[in-house]
């Protein structure tokens, strides 16, 4: 252990000093989907099953959207190295660009599968409360877009407490939406469902304009903003982000539609088994948005060595950051088996979907470690613009192993909900050594 501090200890402190405020950001919106679950399911199981649904699908393309607008970390990294900071302010106007009009593209899909929700085999008594609460879902992704640049933006030039600040209290706001409108409070109307929707859709206007507001009044932003009033949005440019952002997005959006595939097949075994796998899912969140912390934080410090050609540091960058990783995993697992027989009650207090949640935890426990690195490898990749490598490793790891061998394990092998769950560590360890492959092989070219 003194031998890997000894080595590793100044990228172990770089890149926590960077992932730490990135993470508390992250779990501020991970605590209020906690508590979204939480105040959803204690006001019905059946919405709480439909939430399910609907925060599956849509978080899909909110993932697919948010990798695409990681395409900035390295383009914003690169120039910071070189100290080239108007380039960098264009970089960010060509982003926000590209974002608004990828979160266009996103919405008129959704609109196709709203018109089409009764098609996708979930229990009819769902369907009255799915329908309004997607609708409303859907309007947020655009903000969710825009304040996706803003925020690659201020956490490339290493200024992360800035999105941290801004997350935490968006979130903050949602949470207090969610009682007042969830249960109706403070003389408001008692919403239920679609008062967890309009909270959200709220926290999210307000997180963009956060983002505006400090872009437009830190003092220390000044030569950003005249470099983003100066440079132009041009072609080559919005070529460069797309060119970068796509294969990001497919990546990250086809690890995400496996979940939302997954929880379409669990839909089938019905109502109790799918409220179950949306709390499995909701605690799951606070490992992964660890995890999220540590890629984005190796990210931005791997676009940066790279953009000064330190190329030792790279490769140390990496292994630090999965040395984290794993340290993350066993605190996880450590907690998780603690609680397995309490965790289920905090969100729902009918016994069939403790049940089932006691059932899943073993096998969220046996992908934590799998999970951390392939982030920690992905995010590598990232911060070094390799991303068509990784898009095609998510193809091949989620919809060429994960996704059959859940249905095969789930319905014909007949394990239900717990081989279906099985797809995601069996996933997790093709994509761990196909990206361990790959991140090895380009470092040692350089």
């Amino acid at each position: 252990m003194t031998g890997l501090i000894g080595k590793y200890g100044k990228n172990y402190s770089s890149l926590l000093k960077l992932a730490l405020p990135i993470i508390v950001g992250q779990l501020g919106g991970i605590i209020t989907g906690l508590a979204d679950t939480i105040m959803v399911g204690q006001h019905s199981t059946a919405e709480l099953a439909a939430s399910s649904f609907v925060n599956n699908v849509l978080n899909a393309f909110i993932i697919f959207g948010t990798g695409f607008s990681f395409a900035l970390t390295p383009l914003v990294g690169e120039n910071l190295a070189r100290d080239k900071k108007y380039v960098v302010s264009a970089w960010l106007k060509n982003g926000i660009v590209a974002n608004l009009l990828l979160s266009l593209l996103l919405m008129a899909i959704l609109t196709v599968v709203y018109f089409n929700v009764e098609h996708f085999g979930q229990p009819s008594e769902l369907l009255p409360l799915i329908k309004p609460y997607f609708l409303v879902s859907m309007v947020s992704i655009i903000f969710v877009m825009l304040a996706n640049s803003f925020r690659q933006f201020v956490e490339g030039i290493t200024n992360p407490s800035v999105s941290m600040w801004i997350l935490v209290s968006g979130n903050l706001l949602n949470i207090i939406g969610n009682y007042l409108l969830i249960y109706g409070k403070c003389g408001l109307p008692e919403m239920g469902l679609m008062g967890a929707g309009y909270s959200t859709l709220i926290s999210r206007i307000f997180m963009f304009a956060m983002f505006v507001l400090v872009f437009l009044l830190r003092p220390s932003y000044k030569v950003y903003r005249k470099g983003f009033m100066r440079m132009w949005v041009l072609p080559n440019r919005l070529m460069r982000v797309t060119k970068l952002g796509v294969p990001i997005a497919f990546q990250q959006g086809l690890e995400a539609a496996t979940f939302s595939l997954t929880a379409i097949m669990v839909g089938w075994l019905g109502s109790i088994e799918l409220a179950a796998h949306q709390v499995v899912i909701a605690i799951s969140t606070i490992s992964f948005t660890t995890y999220l912390g540590l890629g984005s934080a190796t990210a931005i410090r791997t676009s940066f060595y790279k953009g000064a050609k330190d190329w030792k540091q790279v490769r140390k960058t990496t292994v630090a950051g999965i040395h984290l990783g794993v340290i993350v995993s066993t605190l996880t697992c450590l907690a998780l088996f603690i609680f397995r027989n309490k965790i289920s009650f905090v969100f729902s207090d009918d016994p069939q979907v403790a049940t089932f949640v006691i059932m899943l935890l073993p096998i969220l426990m046996l992908y934590q470690y799998v999970d951390g690195a392939q982030i920690v490898l992905a995010n590598a990749l990232r911060g070094l613009s390799d991303v068509k490598p990784i898009m095609w490793i998510s193809f091949i790891t989620n919809f060429l192993i994960a996704i059959p061998a859940g249905y095969l394990l789930g319905f014909p092998f007949g394990l239900g909900i717990r081989g279906i769950w099985l797809a995601y560590p069996i996933g997790f360890v093709f994509s761990v050594a196909l990206l361990g492959i790959r991140a090895r092989k380009l470092m040692n070219r350089q």
